[in-house]
């Protein structure tokens, strides 16, 4: 089965590219820069906002798994672009193609889109998926964690310090990127009813719960701040002026940081006999920490 993939060079898509190597999928996988080859995949150069590369993507593809998206930009036009638009390109290139079968990869904030302009553009995204007549899958991961991942470094690190700066308190699941990468090879290759997916790995946490979680994986008793809206938008403006365009946390992301309930729907969860999370948290942290840590990072 020939799978066209976006964002394969990305934190989710390194961990499917790593997953169907042994799967038997053969991925065709768009990238901005020259990759190392690898047995089983098809580097294709290009860009979403460049409709010929996207054409030469998918053809002779079976099935699109559409990873690619922007996770943080500085204005609204970097959401569109990144979430809106490529996402508008790949459904017109896999209908141009007649290629049916389309898994989107979108994000839990959709749920709310009134909380983010994050939120709001991953939400858009999806509407011109469900409106684009393909056999679609929409899939809304929990916050996505693990080796190579760049998004919870800070946190570690503060954990590292015996420190936790969590949001108003509330309740969240995360999903292992391995674990999330296995779903997405098993969803291209089924055929199944049009649905919204949303995914986590089933355990609920407070925000201390994670804490403790995360200070246990560098072995470290942390003491959980709880910080209000107004001291994180605080904390979004000093971290922009200290990283500009490379700031974690931005005041979008202060917008659903402190939404009190972030964990899937059991009603909207992937049926068991299609996928269960295999990565308890504990392990999964442990092995990220360790990431870091293999890495000079942590």
């Amino acid at each position: 089965m020939i799978v066209a993939v976006t964002g394969a060079t990305g934190f989710v898509g390194r961990a499917v590219v790593d997953r169907a190597a042994g799967s038997g999928l053969t991925l065709r996988a768009l990238t901005r820069r020259a990759q190392p080859s690898r047995a089983g995949i098809t580097w294709i150069a290009g860009a979403l906002d460049k409709p010929d590369t996207l054409a030469t993507l998918v053809e002779g593809a079976d099935a699109v798994l559409h990873i690619a998206g922007v996770v943080n930009a500085p204005d609204r036009e970097g959401f569109v672009a990144g979430n809106i638009d490529g996402t508008r390109a790949m459904v017109e290139a896999a209908k141009a193609a007649g290629v049916r079968r389309f898994v989107h990869v979108s994000s839990l904030s959709a749920r709310e889109p009134d909380l983010s302009v994050y939120g709001w553009s991953k939400r858009q995204a999806e509407d011109i998926v469900i409106d684009s007549g393909l056999d679609w899958t929409i899939v809304r991961p929990s916050g996505i964690y693990g080796p190579h991942d760049t998004e919870w470094l800070d946190v570690f690190r503060t954990a590292k310090l015996g420190l936790a700066f969590m949001p108003p308190p509330g309740r969240l699941s995360l999903v292992a990127v391995e674990d999330f990468a296995r779903l997405l090879t098993t969803l291209v290759a089924t055929v199944g009813p049009r649905a919204v997916l949303e995914v986590d790995d089933g355990q609920v946490l407070t925000h201390a719960d994670l804490a403790r979680a995360m200070g246990a994986s560098v072995g470290r008793r942390v003491m959980t701040l709880h910080l209000p809206k107004r001291l994180l938008q605080l904390g979004a403006r000093i971290d922009r002026a200290l990283r500009g365009k490379g700031a974690k946390l931005t005041a979008d992301r202060v917008g659903y940081l402190c939404h009190p309930d972030w964990t899937a729907d059991p009603a909207k969860r992937p049926s068991p006999d299609l996928w269960e999370p295999a990565i308890p948290l504990s392990k999964g942290l442990a092995d990220t920490a360790r990431w870091y840590r293999a890495n000079g990072l942590l």
